[in-house]
């Protein structure tokens, strides 16, 4: 089966990506540096997780010197919609209003609607 490529970066690939937000630019050092704040990695560790972000899209890099500098392509905010997105597709199947209702405090299990329920009792049932 074919993996598909998400558009939300795993966690290490963010911690990089939110590095690089607050730096604007900087090579694998700096975002090492700032990564380790939270997580100490090692330099190739970061170096292979940038260039990984380069191949994706996520980054641009251009060579100073010896050295790659690496910027974000997309800003934070456009990975924060693209994250909402996905997260509106994957468990509110595209409904605005019901992500509104779950984050206003909604206690939608506390009465389930009748088909849920019967829904809810043949699960349990099948379990058993």
């Amino acid at each position: 089966m074919p993996k598909t490529t998400r558009d939300i970066p795993p966690p290490l690939e963010l911690a990089c990506l939110k590095a690089l937000w607050s730096l604007r630019e900087g090579n694998v050092k700096d975002v090492q540096r700032v990564v380790a704040q939270s997580r100490p990695l090692a330099y190739t560790t970061i170096m292979t997780v940038l260039e990984r972000l380069v191949r994706k899209g996520k980054l641009v890099r251009r060579k100073v010197g010896r050295a790659f500098v690496y910027s974000p392509e997309a800003s934070r905010d456009a990975m924060r919609r693209v994250a909402i997105h996905e997260l509106l597709e994957s468990f509110f199947d595209g409904s605005e209003a019901e992500l509104m209702l779950f984050l206003g405090g909604a206690d939608r299990q506390a009465a389930p609607a009748p088909a849920r329920a019967e829904e809810h009792a043949r699960i349990d049932t099948v379990l058993l």
